[in-house]
């Protein structure tokens, strides 16, 4: 058993003797497994069935609208001079610390954005900017999909003042539904064949972000960056209607 599973182990344990029950046998567990193998639809929204470069438009509108800013790119190449160009015009300082996703990793960072200083890892407390890659969007709310791996470490959804994520437009859906069919498509299911049964793929943590940090807790009064970033960057890349890129590679 890995570690993970260890733990997932421990903590469902807990949970079954707070309830005073062991682990589902019968009918619940067959209930339980026909609806992660079959997940029910909920009704989609008109604007959850737009064409293909509807759904970006809207997504970066969406996103927009929660606080997060946008821009569209025609190439991954282009991803380096659009994250300092983005710090310059907010007149901060031009580092970033890069997931180590292959994706952002191998990209010509040092020629194409010479005064960018990048590392890569996960988010510390004194990361001052995250650039991730995304796993996907939701058009209907503006939201980011992200999961946990060692290509995306989850601190740098969390700790940087800055995060700079970077999707692909092929990769931005129009529901929620689809977003999670998408998820469970990338990360398979158990080689046995059971029904509803996860592999080991299956991400510890799963983010939904939707514009930067904020709570209006104190006073009522709205304020960014309460638990995580204060601000949002979203960089689209690409043709909407090219092949679903999923994230592959990381």
């Amino acid at each position: 058993m890995s570690v993970q599973n260890s733990q997932r182990a421990r903590v469902l344990g807990a949970v079954r003797r707070s309830l005073k029950r062991g682990p589902l046998t019968g009918e619940r567990l067959n209930a339980v497994q026909r609806r992660t193998a079959n997940p029910p639809r909920g009704p989609v929204p008109a604007r959850g069935q737009l064409g293909r470069e509807e759904t970006v438009k809207l997504f970066q509108q969406m996103a927009e609208e929660a606080a997060a800013t946008t821009q569209r790119l025609d190439t991954m190449a282009e991803v380096p001079q659009a994250v300092l160009s983005y710090l310059q015009g907010r007149n901060e300082a031009a580092q970033a610390r890069l997931a180590p996703h292959p994706e952002l990793t191998e990209l010509d960072w040092h020629d194409t954005a010479p005064l960018l200083q990048v590392d890569q890892g996960a988010g510390e407390e004194q990361t001052g900017v995250g650039v991730s890659r995304g796993f996907a969007g939701v058009a209907e709310t503006g939201t980011l999909l992200l999961y946990s791996r060692e290509t995306s470490p989850t601190t740098l959804n969390f700790l940087p003042a800055t995060h700079v994520v970077v999707v692909r437009a092929a990769e931005v859906l129009g529901v929620y539904e689809d977003v999670w069919d998408r998820l469970r498509e990338r990360l398979g299911r158990r080689s046995d064949g059971a029904d509803g049964a996860w592999s080991d793929n299956w991400p510890r943590t799963v983010n939904l972000i939707t514009g930067p940090s904020r709570t209006a807790d104190i006073e009522q009064t709205l304020q960014l960056g309460a638990h995580g970033p204060m601000n949002l960057h979203v960089l689209v890349v690409g043709a909407a209607d090219a092949d679903f890129g999923g994230d592959e590679r990381g």
